[in-house]
């Protein structure tokens, strides 16, 4: 299934949009609050709605930890579980490979990260984190990518361009739900033309 992306003005380089998702419209650009382990902290689904918000994020790691994508599935999904019933986006864990980095090994294969929580193991490759974001059941989904520190020297940044290209065709390639819109993600830093060849 297509997500229908409407361009409704334009000016300069600036656009703005309607984004529609099986749960409803996000206008772009747009403020996408962050519900990192299921939930706004402070803040009840109500009161978000309240503020205007059309859309908000989960996060694949934090909710693989706990509850678990299994469970999250058994208990009807992500929407059900947050009580949110508009459009959920969920980034990939690709993040975490940057903000944990003193507790992850990085390779060509995936990462592996030790649990912040009780250092118990656990592995994020692009199959898996698809794999994952399938069950937890968001609108939008993020392909697996490898966030790199800013700065960084070159060899470093090139690596991880490199990286998040192979993983975003592996992440194409399993992705499994029509009703799920796979996003990918461009790295780059600064460097412009780094950025044009991920995107």
């Amino acid at each position: 299934m297509m997500f229908p992306f409407e361009i409704l003005k334009t000016s300069g380089l600036a656009r703005r949009g309607r984004f529609t998702t099986p749960h409803g419209v996000v206008d772009t650009p747009a403020f996408m609050p962050v519900g990192t382990a299921g939930t706004v902290k402070g803040v009840t689904p109500a009161q978000l709605r309240e503020t205007g918000a059309q859309i908000i994020l989960g996060n694949t790691y934090h909710l693989q930890l706990r509850p678990g994508a299994e469970a999250v599935a058994e208990l009807g999904g992500l929407h059900r579980f947050m009580g949110w019933n508009g459009p959920i986006l969920t980034d990939s864990g690709g993040y975490q490979v940057f903000s944990l980095a003193e507790i992850n090994r990085v390779t060509d294969d995936g990462v592996e990260f030790r649990s912040h929580i009780d250092g118990a193991a656990l592995r994020l490759d692009p199959r898996i984190a698809t794999a994952i974001q399938n069950k937890l059941g968001a609108d939008v989904i993020m392909a697996f990518d490898q966030c790199p520190p800013l700065p960084c020297d070159a060899q470093t940044m090139r690596v991880a361009v490199d990286r998040t290209i192979r993983w975003a065709a592996v992440c194409k390639k399993v992705h499994a739900r029509i009703d799920q819109a796979l996003f990918g993600i461009v790295q780059g830093g600064l460097d412009a033309e780094l950025r044009g060849e991920c995107a």
